[in-house]
């Protein structure tokens, strides 16, 4: 029994559409667990490029089932705009894409909530997408929140979602344009188009492990945006981190069998917070434009740092990873050298562990190491030997940082352009041997 987690161990964006898309065809089902539709999974296949919100990379194989598990919050307009457009691609989701009937939905007035208080913070901004998945969470744990499953009671959903509608009205003012009534009609008819693929998926996943199934988890953002684990306040709004695969798709803790984590040969990171090896010269500006550090869905530039071994080891302890697939190396090729951050130095000495207090954080200096550049192309390699010598000598020394294998290194955005590791668990989970 092989059912893998694939989760994000920066700030999110880290390759994870990529990843999930390369090991899909050794799993029978692939499972997203949290998050929203601001988080695109790119893949790129020859000269056709896939931006995947909602929807599991696995979609782009034939052989695999995607699930949107509960912990997921579904904007319905969103996703039937996202599954037309695969279908324009040539990828059929029907029959092959199934909704949890307890995950919850993102309705039209939960965008303008989230505006608003971000426009109120003023300074203090999170930084979201206003894509209302955060509002949609608020009133998931306020246990005021309307179900996927809802939709299969037409009456049912309209009277929820017009009420919630109203008393999104009487809070706000009803001058918000996301508060038109036209627009929850539309929203409505958008969700019954999603009923065909509404069912337990809980029940679907645990029965299809019992008859011998294997499952890849997918996870969104990354482990220092969780809700719990990571830079609080300036994260998502669920539970990102490999616990979280659990909890947002029904499969026990008992079921889950390894844990990949997803990480940039740098770090980077999109909106307000603490980024302590981040780099705003020119250094920054070249990671940025080469690696092409722009959201894939929102468009937004982002932040550019060097890797930053304190949150790599945090995010191995709380995911218990077993492998790390090092994504973007060939990001690095025309640098003459690379530091990485070893450890923080604060007001009472170095440390290398993360502060809880978001104000400590912030206050904190890398303590770097250097390290000599390969001055080479690494694009498109595919075996580990064939990597410049300081390469190598890079990806190990990563490794041996954060005390966990190396078992996959992307070495550009297309499928064959990656390294998988002979003898690592990325080998074996792939179908590759040992």
């Amino acid at each position: 029994m092989k059912n893998i987690v694939v989760v994000g161990t920066q700030w999110g964006d880290e390759g994870k559409g990529k990843v999930v898309d390369l090991l899909a065809p050794a799993f029978d089902i692939v499972a997203r667990y949290q998050g929203g539709h601001n988080a695109g999974h790119t893949v790129i296949i020859g000269d056709r490029k896939f931006i995947l919100r909602l929807v599991p990379s696995g979609i782009l194989h034939d052989s695999a089932v995607c699930v949107l598990g509960n912990g997921v919050v579904v904007d319905a307009q969103a996703l039937v705009e996202e599954i037309e457009g695969l279908g324009t691609l040539g990828v059929e989701v029907d029959g092959r894409l199934r909704i949890s009937n307890r995950a919850h939905l993102i309705l039209p007035h939960h965008r303008a909530v989230e505006r608003i208080s971000e426009e109120r913070r003023g300074e203090d901004r999170v930084g979201t997408t206003m894509r209302g998945i955060g509002p949609s969470y608020e009133e998931k744990s306020g246990r005021r929140g309307v179900r996927a499953g809802d939709i299969l009671n037409p009456a049912e959903l309209r009277r929820a979602v017009l009420a919630a509608r109203d008393e999104a009205a009487a809070t706000l003012g009803t001058t918000e344009p996301e508060l038109a009534i036209e627009g929850y009609e539309s929203y409505l008819e958008s969700a019954q188009r999603l009923a065909p693929f509404i069912s337990d998926t809980a029940c679907f996943l645990n029965d299809a492990v019992d008859a011998g199934q294997r499952v890849l988890l997918e996870g969104a953002q990354g482990t220092m945006l969780d809700l719990d684990h990571g830079s609080y306040p300036f994260v998502t709004s669920s539970s990102s981190t490999a616990g979280g695969a659990c909890t947002g798709t029904g499969l026990p803790p008992t079921r889950v069998t390894g844990a990949l984590g997803i990480i940039k040969a740098y770090t980077t990171r999109v909106g307000a917070g603490p980024f302590p090896t981040e780099l705003t010269d020119e250094r920054g500006r070249h990671l940025q434009d080469r690696g092409q550090e722009f959201g894939s869905v929102t468009g937004r530039p982002r932040r550019t740092g060097w890797f930053d071994v304190p949150v790599a080891r945090y995010s191995a302890r709380v995911n218990g990873l077993s492998s790390l697939a090092l994504t973007k190396l060939d990001v690095l090729d025309e640098l003459d050298s690379i530091s990485v951050c070893v450890g923080y130095r604060t007001a009472a000495g170095s440390c290398s562990t993360i502060p809880s207090s978001i104000h400590d954080y912030g206050d904190v200096e890398p303590i770097l190491e250097s390290f000599d550049g390969w001055k080479q192309s690494t694009r498109g390699i595919s075996r580990l030997e064939d990597l410049p010598a300081a390469a190598r000598a890079y990806v190990e020394a990563l490794s041996s940082y954060v005390g966990v294998e190396i078992g996959l290194i992307s070495t550009g955005p297309e499928r064959d352009e990656t390294i998988v590791v002979a003898g690592g668990r990325v080998a074996d989970w792939a179908g590759r041997g040992a």
